[in-house]
């Protein structure tokens, strides 16, 4: 296992704007505010969701649509830089009406409603392609 110790910085709360896409909602948080590397949690809904699916043996994601209302009903993540950029790695349950559960990486999403906690890292994160998964992993 690799790991480092960091500390934690400043922290933040925010409502995500009706009609806007949930992850670049997070992304530009964390860039008005200069958060190069934090942990976030939100909650809320999607107007609808796009989804992504890690295949293992392919080594390439596969994209799952749903055009429906949903609920967040957990959302999880950090931001860290890739290719010079601010990235939000977003996983999430999503929620139908009838409580069947949706789960993977939250690629899109339009915003219904949606608040988001985002706790900074004073260190900065970078994500570099990793041989073994061919994934952009953690240092």
């Amino acid at each position: 296992m690799h790991y480092e110790e960091f500390t934690g910085g400043r922290e933040f709360v925010g409502r995500l704007e009706h009609g806007a896409d949930w992850r670049t909602e997070i992304e530009g948080l964390a860039r008005d505010e200069g958060v190069e590397a934090g942990w976030f949690v939100a909650m809320g809904a999607v107007q609808d969701a796009t989804l992504l699916y890690y295949d293992q043996d392919e080594f390439e994601y596969e994209t799952v649509e749903y055009d429906e209302p949903l609920e967040v009903a957990s959302c999880v993540g950090n931001v860290a830089r890739l290719d010079g950029d601010v990235f939000a790695h977003t996983h999430a349950v999503l929620s139908r009406r009838s409580g069947q559960a949706l789960a993977g990486h939250l690629d899109a999403g339009t915003v219904f409603a949606g608040e988001v906690y985002l706790r900074e890292f004073e260190e900065s994160l970078e994500r570099e392609r990793d041989d073994a998964t061919d994934l952009d992993l953690w240092l």
